[in-house]
């Protein structure tokens, strides 16, 4: 098990790819600001994780901005494709920041593997990682993202609701269920998931 020292160093290595995003969300880079979300959201899912989950969590969106989405189809299996090309490069991008820092490679494997999404089916950790990314949508995105979709229809945003809330599980799904949203997107969320 790496030592406390050792995943500092991993977490500031991950810290300082995150401070070259060139969005700003909340005058921070915004993979930051996801960071941080998702993180909070990871630690009420599993309080006892350990420091080298914490460096899983802190990554999940980890460069995300070098492929650009325009650079592949603007359909569903454009999304898909870039999706899984974005996922296999932060995969190997958190290894190469976290080998040196004194992280044992195990570790170092464990954490590459749940930023890639390749845990395997029935994973704790793959699914924590999961049901937060979901929260952080439904808390802190799905706003924005409605409002920069105008075009779309209530039965297209419910229908990304549900397909959201299929991944979460039950634990997951609780902690959804206590976000405050504004009313019309409530609604949409009541409407989806019963």
């Amino acid at each position: 098990m790496s030592d406390s020292e050792a995943i500092s160093r991993g977490r500031a290595a991950i810290d300082t790819a995150h401070a070259a995003d060139p969005v700003q969300r909340d005058g921070r880079p915004g993979e930051a600001v996801y960071a941080d979300h998702l993180e909070t959201w990871f630690r009420r899912l599993m309080p006892g994780a350990s420091a080298v989950l914490g460096l899983a969590a802190r990554a999940q969106h980890l460069e995300r901005w070098v492929i650009a989405r325009d650079t592949y189809p603007r359909d569903r299996p454009g999304y898909f494709a870039w999706r899984k090309a974005v996922q296999v490069r932060q995969g190997k991008r958190v290894r190469e920041l976290l080998e040196g820092k004194g992280i044992d490679p195990e570790d170092i494997e464990q954490v590459a593997t749940l930023v890639a999404k390749a845990a395997p089916r029935g994973d704790a950790a793959g699914q924590a990682l999961e049901d937060a990314a979901c929260l952080v949508f439904l808390e802190s995105e799905l706003a924005a993202f409605a409002a920069t979709h105008g075009d779309y229809t209530r039965e297209k945003f419910i229908d990304i609701i549900k397909r959201t809330w299929a991944k979460m599980s039950p634990g997951g799904r609780e902690m959804a269920l206590g976000i405050t949203l504004d009313v019309g997107l409530a609604a949409l969320v009541r409407e989806a998931v019963t």
